[in-house]
């Protein structure tokens, strides 16, 4: 007769653990950016319990990317950048990090342009105050920070391009520094057109002196920042599975 022993199943293997996902975030001498940037990470580790979930700045705040990068070791991370478009910190800054680590890492790319940041764009539009004006009359100008790269401009471009195609208006891209058009080119050139109400779109992750300074600028509303809203949480998941799908490790396995 065979021993109660032999009847017990053999434990399941062990899933190995999910790579960290470090998202980083410019910084910003402003203290609502910090916060607005850890109550995100708050909805992405809700979302999945399973990621260890990390923040790293290339400037400005605590922890700087290296540090976090430092306290991984040589675990391996996917770093997803909580910027909306590519530009410098994108290709420079934070490859450069990433190879001077010890951490086996995978650079996501950044967020923008997706048609989630557009859902997150226009609730931020609906809270304000849109959606009562006739579309003949209002348009929105999509405030960003602004970059010296082309490719950044038509990124945003682009995002601009998503959003008029939502809203059904036109939606003219403006900058706070770096390029052009400014917010007040921006306004001047919608008004010569016979769009009267025109509203400021917050093309920012979160407050800090660049989205103030457009929101003043604004001739109606102003919307909020990207902030917390629950599409930033999915599009930084988005990005993280983007770049372990493609990573050279997942393509030797579904060549295998």
């Amino acid at each position: 007769m065979p021993s109660q022993l032999s009847l017990v199943p053999p434990p399941a293997p062990r899933r190995p653990a999910a790579p960290a996902l470090v998202v980083v975030a410019h910084g910003s001498r402003d203290p609502r950016a910090l916060s607005t940037v850890s109550a995100l990470l708050d909805r992405v580790r809700a979302l999945r319990p399973d990621v260890p979930v990390h923040l790293g700045h290339i400037e400005l705040n605590a922890p700087l990317l290296p540090d976090t990068l430092a306290a991984l070791g040589d675990t391996e991370a996917v770093l997803v950048p909580l910027l909306l478009s590519r530009g410098y910190h994108v290709k420079q800054d934070i490859p450069e990090m990433a190879a001077a680590s010890r951490a086996h890492t995978h650079l996501a790319a950044p967020l923008g342009p997706h048609p989630l940041l557009v859902d997150a764009l226009q609730a931020r539009l609906l809270e304000a105050g849109w959606g009562a004006t006739p579309r003949r009359s209002s348009a929105v100008v999509l405030a960003a920070a602004g970059s010296r790269d082309p490719d950044a401009k038509t990124d945003t471009a682009r995002t601009a391009h998503l959003l008029a195609a939502r809203l059904g208006v036109p939606v003219i891209p403006a900058y706070a520094s770096a390029a052009t058009p400014t917010v007040e080119t921006a306004v001047r050139a919608l008004l010569a057109r016979g769009r009267h109400k025109i509203a400021l779109a917050s093309y920012f992750t979160a407050p800090g002196r660049f989205a103030t300074e457009c929101a003043q600028k604004a001739p109606w509303i102003a919307a909020a920042p990207l902030g917390t809203h629950p599409s930033m949480a999915q599009l930084l998941l988005h990005r993280y599975d983007e770049a372990l799908a493609t990573s050279p490790v997942a393509r030797q396995l579904a060549s295998a």
